[in-house]
């Protein structure tokens, strides 16, 4: 009888190591590629081509130099243009789901349910396929090749009113804001004065999703800009990457800048989840 019990524990120890093993595995086809970008960034052009994948290189230093040099340091003014687009846009976006969630959580109107499904459709739609008309219309309206262009599409996020929506409904009681109707303020304060408070942290995860959907965006800078000026970090080592065919020396600057695109989001990520922690305990200690 102890033997058969020893047997099936160590059975099921072995059953609960298969999912700690396939996430070890989705974590190892993650990680390996940033690793090779940071080692290949590290190497020369010719140790580039020349050395094994994943031993270090010499080649940093001059790496950045050369990036920075490149084109009088055209690579910061795409990064520039890219916390410009992904900075501006995130917070019109979420801006725009804050009002658009709470509005759809909390009232109720005829034809809510309608909208709610239309958005819903409208997470489900693939960007690719909203890229060419939304050329067509900003180029009615005289808007390619701007600034404006990129930033205007990115304003109405579906996913971001629906994360909104989800997060107000559970987050802001109806009681809580009948009780604001009842004091007399007006649906305005109460949304910012009560409600807002409430939803900061689901604001935080809208924030933190659309500032990586547009830092990592290509297809639409790719459309509506052509002065390379107003290119943002993805176009502008695309067209590094096109060059090097002709230019391999260039590779080196495209895996440097490359790397140097990723600080930001990894930055961002851990002052957000600090932020998310401290809200957490505020949110226990006031409880």
């Amino acid at each position: 009888m102890n033997s058969l019990a020893v047997r099936g524990t160590a059975r099921r120890r072995r059953i609960a190591l298969v999912p700690t093993l396939t996430l070890v595995l989705g974590a190892l086809y993650c990680l390996l590629p940033v690793a090779w970008v940071v080692i290949a960034a590290t190497k020369s052009g010719r140790e580039l081509f020349s050395t094994f994948t994943f031993l270090p290189g010499t080649g940093f230093a001059d790496n950045l130099s050369d990036l920075n040099a490149y084109r009088d340091g055209v690579y910061w003014k795409w990064m520039g243009n890219s916390a410009l687009y992904a900075g501006l846009g995130a917070l019109l976006s979420t801006a725009v789901s804050a009002v658009s969630g709470y509005a759809l959580a909390i009232y109720r109107f005829r034809g809510r349910e309608s909208v709610f499904n239309i958005l819903m459709a409208g997470v489900l739609m693939p960007p690719v396929i909203l890229a060419i008309p939304q050329y067509l219309l900003l180029a009615e309206a005289d808007l390619t090749d701007s600034y404006a262009s990129v930033l205007l599409p990115l304003v109405l996020s579906p996913y971001g009113v629906y994360l909104a929506r989800i997060y107000a409904a559970a987050a802001v009681p109806a009681d809580v804001v009948e009780a604001g109707r009842m004091d007399g303020a007006g649906e305005w304060r109460i949304f910012t004065r009560i409600a807002l408070p409430m939803m900061v942290p689901g604001l935080v995860t809208v924030f933190l999703f659309q500032f990586v959907a547009v830092w990592n965006n290509f297809l639409l800078p790719y459309i509506m800009l052509s002065d390379d000026e107003k290119f943002p970090i993805t176009l502008g080592l695309f067209t590094l990457l096109e060059q090097g065919a002709n230019t391999p020396a260039l590779y080196t600057l495209v895996l440097t800048g490359a790397l140097l695109a990723v600080v930001p989001l990894i930055a961002l990520f851990l002052v957000i989840q600090r932020f998310w922690s401290l809200d957490l305990l505020s949110g226990a200690v006031k409880s």
